[in-house]
């Protein structure tokens, strides 16, 4: 709150008139140049030391110079001199206001104001005490009673003002934005259009992402030169948020190229951070990279420096560059709110999550129900809640085979580098033009332990039971993958894998057990470029051999809605050419190109679809077109529960032939089981 609403001249009109030779002081005073004020009443002291009003003038000056203690004991010895006298009283209050010891002063105002009720100065001090001690509501009804006693005290709707400004933005913090709104609203009976109003409700539009709201409200601030180019920052922002980034670097490009002919350093520097964060949002990292160096030439080791070295670290997945300007952030102010919770995020994405969680705690003590540290803290519960999966799925070929299958899977995470999985498994298939038959029962017990941030071992254990027409068995099936990140943007994962064939009910007789050794790589880079390629040796228990390779090379053409595109290749070959029992090519090569798109229908409803077509040949036989596709409805009906309904469909040859076709409808089922993790309660101690 301004200082010129909590210094009030309480006592100066009443009190010295006629006393023309203090009205330099007074004049002084009024105008806010209270040391030289301090040394006018000083001197004048030490001629007529025990003039009351020089007394509370001298204090006044010592006080709103910066030493508030001072004059709080210079005004209680004047109360021992005068006791009971209104105007010493009223100073001594408001001396606490100025040391912002404002549990000290609310019951010395309240006393003044049950003693003087009708004095606009004790209720408007009592009014600014409340208000400082966050109790909104009341001091609007305190404000309220001043502005009765003096309906058009223009200190008063200023202090209404702010009391407003400071109880909306608590009703935000809560996610009460329609209360919000309605206050900043009402500063405007007011002061129309009055500018701290319009920026509250321009960030308070950001907040809930009413992009053309924030706009028109940045637009109505732009009334001079130098209130447009703070205009322009906030719309530059606003349109990130609506995912209209070209547009926000447009605005922020022009904003400062306009910011150049004022001198004004601070919003100078605004501009300069607003520029480099519009070039982060473009992915224009190069040159982002060589912004901030100019920057630091000039400006050295400011907060926002180190903030965009932290969000261009985060941009670009250099997670630990993210953390060390944070971290510098933090060594300067360790309450600032980009430091804690930008370092929380920052610390989540290096996978060190117990850190993480920390960061994220320690900027909730600062901000209380700050909205993006709740949200950023349900995102980890979420990820580390017991959940439990059910996934029914029906699948038919062109060769007469269907399926149904059901899997329910619970997972227990124990802590944040151990989670453990339970799942059962049926699934029955039958021929309808054989009449052959089968099912299986499979459970599997497993566990992932993170050995290392970017690094963990998942290990599978369980047994498939099978029953065929002619034939019944029980086999040992597991699961075995290292998952590792060795540098930034690259991911590797080596695997064995035994499993039993069970792709139909002829498979299933014959007992097929596969036993897969398989390797991972996926390469990613900054330019939206990616590389995926997956190598599989399968050994069989029929003595045949299999060798798989897949590769993919995509680019990423948009983030919202994220649409990929790219081209893929497979190469397969088996040993042993068996056709009559299942696909077993000593060559087959498939060259596709697919696009993946992916997106949100609203909040709580999200959307995939993905396609892919291209050629295939089967050893010496022609080239035939392959073409599969598959789409996915997921949504959130709770913040506990949760469904996808997807569908498939391929004519890529697979485990029978080619000309193959197949078909595969599903719905998968999650609930969380808990409401928060069940390791919670250990990372608040």
């Amino acid at each position: 709150m301004s200082k010129k609403i909590l210094f009030l001249f309480l006592f100066i009109g009443f009190t010295v008139l006629g006393q023309n030779d203090m009205q330099p002081g007074f004049k002084l005073l009024e105008t806010g140049q209270f040391e030289d004020a301090e040394t006018f009443f000083k001197s004048y002291l030490e001629r007529q030391p025990n003039n009351k009003t020089a007394q509370i003038c001298y204090g006044r000056a010592v006080g709103l110079s910066g030493n508030p203690l001072e004059a709080n004991t210079l005004f209680s010895n004047l109360l021992d001199t005068y006791p009971g006298d209104f105007e010493i009283q009223i100073n001594y209050n408001e001396s606490f206001l100025w040391a912002k010891e404002f549990k000290k002063a609310k019951p010395l105002y309240k006393k003044l104001v049950e003693e003087y009720p009708e004095n606009f100065g004790a209720v408007l001090g009592y009014a600014n005490t409340l208000s400082n001690l966050k109790e909104y509501q009341e001091a609007t009804d305190w404000v309220n009673r001043a502005l009765e006693i003096d309906p058009n005290n223009e200190s008063a709707k200023t202090s209404r003002k702010y009391i407003y400004m400071g109880h909306a933005n608590e009703h935000v913090n809560n996610q009460k934005y329609e209360i919000g709104k309605k206050l900043l609203n009402k500063i405007f009976n007011d002061f129309p259009e009055d500018k701290d109003a319009l920026l509250n409700l321009a960030n308070l539009y950001l907040i809930i992402k009413e992009v053309d709201s924030a706009i028109h409200t940045y637009r109505r601030y732009a009334t001079s030169p130098k209130d447009s180019i703070t205009a322009l920052n906030g719309i530059a922002l606003a349109y990130h948020i609506g995912e209209k980034d070209k547009e926000a670097l447009r605005i922020a490009k022009n904003s400062r190229e306009k910011v150049m002919v004022f001198k004004d350093y601070e919003l100078k520097e605004r501009t300069h951070e607003r520029y480099v964060q519009a070039l982060i949002w473009n992915r224009k990292y190069g040159k982002a990279k060589e912004e901030i160096k100019k920057l630091e030439t000039q400006y050295k080791d400011r907060d926002w420096i180190y903030s965009l070295r932290a969000t261009l670290g985060m941009y670009t997945s250099n997670f630990k560059m993210s953390i060390n300007n944070y971290n510098a952030i933090l060594v300067k102010d360790s309450a600032s709110f980009d430091g804690n919770l930008g370092k929380a995020n920052a610390l989540f994405a290096s996978d060190k999550i117990i850190p993480s969680y920390k960061a994220a705690f320690q900027t909730l003590e600062i901000f209380k129900n700050q909205k993006d540290a709740l949200s950023f803290i349900e995102k980890l519960n979420t990820k580390y809640t017991p959940y439990v999966e059910e996934v029914v799925k029906y699948t038919f070929d062109n060769g007469k085979n269907t399926a149904f299958s059901s899997n329910t899977t619970a997972s227990v995470p124990l802590s944040t580098k151990l989670l453990t999985t339970l799942s059962y498994e049926y699934r029955t298939t039958e021929n309808t033009l054989t009449l052959n038959k089968a099912n299986s029962h499979v459970i599997l017990a497993g566990a992932t332990y993170k050995l290392l941030p970017k690094t963990n071992i998942k290990a599978l254990l369980g047994i498939n039971n099978s029953r065929s027409t002619d034939n019944t068995f029980t086999q040992p099936i597991m699961d075995f993958k290292l998952q590792l990140q060795p540098l930034k943007l690259q991911n590797i994962e080596l695997g064995y894998q035994r499993e039993v064939q069970s792709f139909n009910a002829d498979l299933i007789e014959r007992e097929i057990v596969l036993n897969h050794y398989g390797l991972a790589y996926n390469l990613g880079t900054n330019i939206n470029l990616g590389w995926y390629t997956q190598a599989i040796h399968t050994q069989q228990t029929d003595d045949n051999t299999r060798n798989l390779v897949f590769t993919s090379l995509y680019y990423n053409i948009m983030r919202k809605p994220a649409l990929k595109m790219g081209l893929n290749y497979q190469y397969l070959s088996f040993k042993d050419q068996v056709p009559t029992i299942y696909f077993s090519p000593s060559i087959y090569q498939a060259v596709e190109i697919f696009a993946d798109i992916r997106g949100d229908i609203s909040e709580k409803t999200k959307y995939m679809a993905s396609a892919a077509t291209g050629i295939q040949k089967v050893e010496q036989d022609d080239k035939t077109s392959l073409f599969r596709a598959e789409i996915g409805l997921q949504h959130q009906f709770s913040k506990r529960f949760s469904s996808n309904l997807y569908g498939k469909y391929s004519n890529i040859a697979s485990a029978t032939a080619a000309g193959f076709e197949f078909t595969e409808i599903g719905l998968k089922l999650k609930w969380l089981l808990t409401k928060k993790p069940l390791f919670y309660k250990k990372l608040n101690d």
